[in-house]
């Protein structure tokens, strides 16, 4: 039996983005991903990069197809993920910059390989400074091997102090 999550407000609304395509401005723009797990009550951080689709709503990402991460999803496929826009600190002002996105889902493993391909792309797109040389590179008989991830996307929030007050 699930238990409901709680539910919090933020406490600094002026820092809050509701604005949908601001939030997904960042999770485009970001490189990485880090996302929490856990498993028989132990947590588990880990970093990924990353590509957002946003048609699909969901974040890519790849992997080995063994190891601790794929164990801790395997038990539990659901993730709290942050992507972060940092801005530096404010010199001076005893501040931190930042744009931040935290989003709730669940991961599955994709198999079909037209997705896999689409995937990848978006990763590369998202991540490489010469996405089209990159993608110009890419194999079908090597896509079979690669492990894909996506995290479907199911409640996404964000704050953000950009400016010096």
């Amino acid at each position: 039996q699930e238990q409901e999550a709680m539910k919090y407000h933020l406490r600094r609304k002026d820092r809050e983005i509701t604005d949908q395509t601001e939030l997904k401005r960042i999770l485009r723009s970001t490189k990485y991903v880090t996302i929490a797990m856990a498993m028989n009550n132990q947590p588990y951080l880990v970093s990924l990069s990353h590509g957002y689709d946003e048609t699909r709503n969901c974040l890519y990402f790849h992997c080995a197809k063994v190891g601790k991460k794929i164990d801790y999803i395997k038990s539990n496929n659901n993730v709290w993920g942050q992507a972060l826009a940092d801005q530096g600190y404010a010199e001076g002002e005893c501040d931190h910059l930042f744009a931040s996105v935290h989003f709730q889902g669940r991961i599955t493993f994709v198999e079909d390989m037209k997705e896999k391909q689409a995937a990848i792309e978006c990763m590369i797109r998202q991540l490489d400074k010469n996405p089209q040389a990159m993608i110009a590179k890419l194999k079908p008989e090597k896509l079979k091997t690669v492990n894909i991830g996506r995290i479907n996307i199911q409640e996404i929030a964000g704050k953000k102090h950009e400016t010096k007050t």
